[in-house]
């Protein structure tokens, strides 16, 4: 553990629990980004408390999570998120102190670390953000209603072309294959398919 109170490597543990705590809160629930966060986190506590460190560079390292937090509901998300950035950089860099005062991780540590995640939590938010936002071009409630064709002969299961893609389907009439067909509904994720009316007309 004496490594962890090298100020260089205690920096970099930091960040990475800074990094993790922030993937968690743009991606909850996945388990991986918060079982390293608390991982990383752990170490960092050990090394802040074995290591002389500044309360205010600490207070703003906590505090950039309320922008971060921000920027992930405002519409115009990238001044809030830039501030965020700036503040992790601006805590973390200068937690420790060094001799007289001076700053205890190494210009050419912290210059590269800072720009690798910041880069990378910039794209990352930003990807993550408008994944969640943009609605699914296939959804299976907008296929209803939609017209496709059968690919197999449609009756307690089957298959249909529709929007491009294949289906699981089901009809309660047999529907031949090659034949055009139109979504009434879903179960789940089988589209309840019918012939379609101009079809089921000629076959009259």
């Amino acid at each position: 553990m004496d490594l962890l109170v090298e100020t260089n490597i205690a920096y970099l543990v930091l960040l990475a629990g800074a990094l993790f705590s922030l993937m968690a809160i743009v991606t909850p629930g996945s388990g991986i980004f918060e079982v390293a966060a608390l991982f990383f986190l752990a170490l960092a506590g050990y090394a802040v408390y074995n290591l002389q460190f500044s309360w205010w560079a600490l207070s703003i390292l906590v505090l950039s999570v309320v922008p971060f937090w921000h920027s992930l509901r405002a519409p115009r998300r990238e001044p809030f998120l830039a501030l965020s950035l700036v503040m992790l950089v601006v805590g973390s860099v200068f937690l420790f102190d060094g001799p007289d005062g001076a700053m205890a991780v190494h210009p050419t540590v912290a210059t590269v670390a800072s720009v690798l995640v910041g880069a990378f939590l910039w794209v990352a938010v930003r990807k993550s953000v408008q994944a969640s936002q943009t609605r699914p071009a296939h959804g299976l409630e907008m296929l209803v209603g939609a017209a496709g064709e059968s690919k197999t002969v449609v009756g307690e299961e089957g298959s249909v072309q529709v929007a491009g893609e294949l289906w699981s389907a089901r009809s309660s009439r047999a529907i031949p294959a090659g034949m055009p067909v139109r979504v009434v509904g879903r179960e789940g994720f089988v589209l309840i398919v019918e012939e379609a009316e101009e079809t089921a007309k000629v076959g009259k």
